[in-house]
Parts: C-alpha cells; structure tokens; sequence
C-alpha cells in the first residue's frame, strides 16, 4: 500500500532545441523573412512535441511569419512598400 511512485521515464535521447527554434522564428518572422518564420516554428513545435514541453514559442514564429508574409503582400500591392520604387 505504500509502494513509491516510479521514476519518471528519461526524455529521449538528443538535444532539445525547442526555445532555440521559437526564438529564431519569431525573430525572423517579425525582422526579415516570413518564410523563415515559419519553418522555424514548425522545427520548434516538432522538438516541443517530442520533449514534451509547451509549443507556445512555435506557435507564435508561425504567427509572425504568416503575419509578415501578409503585410508585406498588402503592402507591396498597395505600392507602399518602403525602399520598393527607388
């Protein structure tokens, strides 16, 4: 009846770069290339799965990214694009 609990089991083998990918995805998706973003997010929410930790920072590069990518096509349908028309 007072048996402990058992351990908790290891965490896969291999390096977790979970908050690596979040950041360089949000960083990339908000600064420079949507695309970017994207992928990053996609490799940061794939490494959350598989260490079994919060997604939040993927979820959020793929936001940014989409986002990015949105307002960079409005802005260069609109011909308000900055550095666009010189």
């Amino acid at each position: 009846m007072n048996a402990p609990y058992p351990p908790p089991p290891p965490p896969p083998a291999g390096r977790d770069r979970t908050t690596l990918w979040g950041v360089l995805g949000i960083v990339t998706g908000l600064l420079c290339c949507g695309i970017l973003g994207i992928v990053f997010g996609w490799l940061s929410v794939r490494d959350a799965k598989r260490y079994a930790k919060s997604p939040v920072l993927g979820y959020l590069a793929i936001a940014f990214g989409v986002l990015n990518i949105v307002v960079s096509l409005i802005l260069r349908s609109t011909g308000n694009y900055p550095y666009w028309n010189r």
